[in-house]
């Protein structure tokens, strides 16, 4: 029996990186709906705090401290899961990390770091939990990518490079399951969220760094994932700045990289000092994050930024497009 095309309730369903942001949030949205979890994260003391707070919401829960990069140690994440389960149904792949600054001033240490978390990190999740997918015939895995798997980031090349990789690697795992019509791979593109997923990252830029407008609530991704895990789908964009960036990167690469590449440089000499901090790129929070950092304006959470910016970036699109024919 399927038990996610029943509900929700009594599917077992892993998340990593679920100490903070949307990994919280979507461990608490599953727990709403009587999923039984298996939470993961490097500190065990963060992760418990994440895991109490779903079992106050009814949920079974195991706590488990595990560093994504560690393949035999995800490997040992998907059998106490599919124990503590009896199989695992839902498997969501969500640790993402970044180090901002020009690539040359960034240590390659840190590249490295953010390419085994980001992309390496997927690849041995998918590796740990696909036996127990094949095995049982059915399962989903939930990739968290963002919108920089459709258009490059300028000053955060490794970052860049990592969700590029990552779509791709979905993309080929989708081929090679083609004959498994109950096995599925969903990619979930959300615009800038609301996380400490900015404070946590890497920060070689000497400035204050922060998010553009519209910012979506880590929430609104976790329901998504929700309503993925009933009904899969290859490719889920969340915010209009996703789909507006992958029309126009398909349409012009060189354009939106450039302009980019301009904003970036305008916000960067315009933004106040910051210490250079290498974050929890390389260490562990030893407390949970939260699910917000604080980065969405009060008309942000009514909605009336995000549709006024969605409609000039639609006109800036437009224009553009213009000047090229």
């Amino acid at each position: 029996m399927n038990r996610v095309a029943d509900g929700m309730r009594g599917a077992t369903v892993v998340v990593t990186g679920a100490s903070s942001g949307i990994g919280q949030a979507t461990a608490e949205a599953f727990a709403r709906q009587g999923a039984r979890l298996v939470l993961v994260a490097r500190d065990l003391g963060a992760i418990e705090e994440v895991a109490d707070g779903c079992r106050d919401l009814g949920a079974e829960t195991l706590a488990l401290a595990a560093d994504v990069t560690d393949a035999m140690a995800m490997t040992e994440v998907a059998r106490q899961a599919a124990e503590f389960g009896g199989g695992v149904d839902v498997w969501v792949s969500n640790v993402g990390t970044g180090a901002v600054g020009a690539f040359h001033e960034v240590p390659i240490e840190a590249h490295e770091q953010v390419i085994r978390a980001n992309l390496i990190g997927h690849m041995n999740d998918a590796h740990a939990v696909l036996p127990i997918f094949l095995q049982q015939g059915r399962g989903v895995f939930v990739n968290m990518i963002s919108l920089g798997g459709f258009a490059a980031t300028p000053f955060a090349a490794a970052y860049s490079a990592s969700k590029f990789g990552l779509r791709g690697f979905a993309e080929a795992l989708r081929g090679e399951l083609i004959h498994h019509k109950d096995i599925h791979v969903c990619d979930v593109y959300p615009s800038f969220v609301d996380t400490p997923g900015i404070a946590h990252g890497a920060n070689y830029t000497g400035k204050k760094l922060s998010a553009p407008p519209p910012v979506l609530d880590a929430r609104r991704v976790a329901r998504a994932i929700v309503r993925l895990a009933g009904r899969p789908k290859p490719t889920t964009m969340i915010g209009a700045p996703t789909a507006l960036i992958r029309l126009g990167h398909a349409i012009s690469p060189g354009l939106t990289t450039r302009a980019m590449a301009l904003f970036l440089e305008g916000y960067f000499r315009r933004a106040p000092d910051a210490p250079i901090d290498t974050g929890t790129l390389f260490r562990p929070p030893a407390r949970a994050g939260g699910i917000d950092d604080g980065l969405r304006a009060p008309a942000q959470r009514t909605g009336a930024a995000g549709l006024a910016l969605g409609l000039g970036a639609v006109a800036i699109l437009a224009v553009a497009l213009r000047g090229r024919r």
